[in-house]
């Protein structure tokens, strides 16, 4: 992918700059590595958690607690989910949280004087990773999207990508990698979402990893119509209305989202926070979730007296439970030197198939993150100096997709990502999923995968665009063919001839695939 200008060694890279990814970069440094971390934006201040305040699944270590927490998500989860994980989860998340304490975090305090660590504003989290990161040690590459992962025949090498800055190439030569590349939201416009594209998701399956629970990805958020905003926790306070001012009964219940895109096929939706909202509750909310109020202010619009126009705006595996398939508790791929953490592997092993924004997902980033540093340090250690002298080769080559930069050599990646937005974007085709519709958009998407193979150009100086587009085109297939195996309704996957949960499909199911997909029950092993 274009001539190296910048080489660098490592033992370990990690590929993405969130929560996940920093840990991870933090944990293999101590374990003594020399460590890289590449970001696609500048790590601290890109990804979903960066822009916003998140919860985090914190539980203080009282069995009966525990036990409680581990049984609140397990029915809408679908009852895929592993205790064993949720336990380790729980013991990493309550001692990565107390040393964020002890770094100085400004936790505030309870009623009873006590440091509530239950959420995270996620400026000041990223800015105080960033700070940690970097004092281990870890080389950040900022600006600086990986392209391909590189391999031999002993497993995965490193990879390569460009400075977006400079227009220059980079390339990695790397033991082991950890991907860290967040979900994929299909340039949505939520906040924070627009690095989050499948890139890592690419990567992985071009090295011959597989994904797990990809049929998990229907995620849509409630936000103001005018705005990215996706924190919906103070839409428990709202009443939703019709245009003509009649109140949408159900869309404020637990399953009310479903309601909503349904009324939003034919007409607009409006929201008013007016349910009983008081003064004092008011300025906590605002002290909370101070940009939820931004787009607000700038409009002159009070949510809580004022109608506004709301969307369902998609957010895919950033909130659903999909991505990389791990095989042990090391977070490992199963592809030698490889492997995932945060959103970019499936969390299906603590949530099942259905999880919100921050909570399981920032208690999973910060733990998974943990354990891949940790063991794709000890991973490189195995491999000694052979590990830095390998012919690694870019894989790439495995999708076979010509990507130019400028504007020729096949179609421009921007009709790339329209044709795979009309496919998982509309209510009716992803939320309301029928076996026809699933059909009908799976044929269009190999269609549009074949269209591909003669070339996809950037438009711009750099192919990181182009890159991504496929990797959209490649999520978006594993999603669907998920979705149409599994022939019932759980978690956050809903098949209209199949309303109920089937207890004969309790199990995952694993995908992969470049040109040909393929689908399997986790039971039945997986295969390529």
């Amino acid at each position: 992918m274009g001539q190296d200008q910048t080489r660098i060694s490592a033992d370990v890279l990690v590929i993405g700059g969130g929560p996940a990814g920093c840990w991870a970069a933090l944990t293999a440094a101590r374990e003594g590595a020399k460590v890289v971390l590449a970001d696609k934006g500048y790590c601290g201040t890109s990804g979903a958690t960066a822009p916003s305040g998140t919860g985090v699944w914190y539980v203080e270590p009282d069995p009966q607690e525990r036990v409680e927490a581990m049984k609140s998500r397990e029915e809408l989860g679908g009852y895929l989910a592993d205790r064993e994980w949720m336990r380790r989860v729980l013991d990493r998340t309550y001692a990565n949280v107390s040393e964020i304490a002890a770094w100085g975090y400004p936790f505030p305090l309870d009623e009873a004087g006590r440091s509530y660590r239950k959420s995270l504003s996620g400026p000041t989290y990223m800015r105080l990773m960033r700070r940690h990161v970097q004092k281990a040690g870890v080389r950040i590459l900022d600006h600086s999207p990986a392209l391909e992962l590189l391999a031999d025949t002993h497993g995965v090498a490193g990879a390569a990508g460009v400075h977006k800055q400079t227009r220059t190439a980079w390339r990695v030569e790397a033991s082991a990698v950890v991907i860290a590349t967040g979900g994929c939201a299909f340039l949505s416009k939520a906040l924070g979402t627009d690095v989050l594209t499948g890139d890592g998701y690419l990567m992985a399956a071009e090295a011959g990893a597989e994904m797990s629970g990809m049929e998990f990805s229907t995620a849509y958020s409630i936000a103001p119509a005018f705005s990215p905003v996706t924190k919906s926790a103070f839409y428990k306070w709202a009443t939703f209305y019709r245009e003509d001012g009649t109140i949408i009964e159900g869309a404020g219940a637990q399953r009310g989202r479903s309601v909503i895109a349904r009324t939003l096929i034919d007409q607009p939706v409006y929201a008013c926070l007016d349910k009983n909202v008081d003064e004092q509750t008011r300025k906590g909310m605002r002290l909370f979730q101070p940009n939820f109020f931004l787009s607000f202010d700038r409009a002159g619009i009070d949510p809580f007296t004022d109608r506004f126009p709301i969307t369902l705006r998609f957010e895919g595996t950033v909130r659903g439970t999909g991505g990389i398939h791990i095989v042990n508790e090391q977070c490992a791929t199963g592809v030698p030197g490889l492997y995932a953490a945060g959103d970019a592997s499936t969390r299906e092993l603590i949530c099942g198939g259905f999880t919100g924004g921050g909570s399981h997902n920032s208690a999973w980033a910060m733990s998974s993150g943990y354990w891949s540093g940790e063991a794709a340090a000890k991973y490189a250690k195995t491999l000694g100096g052979q590990g830095l002298s390998r012919s690694a080769k870019g894989l790439a080559e495995q999708t076979d997709i010509p990507l130019s930069a400028g504007r020729k050599g096949g179609t421009a990646y921007g009709e790339i990502v329209q044709a795979v937005q009309r496919e998982v974007l509309p209510y009716d085709r992803n939320w309301f999923r029928t076996g026809e519709g699933l059909k009908q958009s799976i044929g269009r998407l190999d269609d549009l995968w074949k269209q591909l193979k003669h070339g996809v150009h950037s438009g711009e100086a750099d192919i990181s665009r182009a890159r991504e587009s496929v990797a959209m085109a490649a999520t978006a297939r594993w999603m669907y063919a998920s979705g149409l195996e599994r022939k019932e309704t759980r978690g956050m996957h809903r098949r209209e001839e199949f309303p109920e949960l089937d207890p004969l499909q309790q199990d995952r199911l694993i995908s992969g695939g470049l040109d040909q997909v393929w689908v399997k029950p986790l039971s039945e092993g997986a295969g390529r």
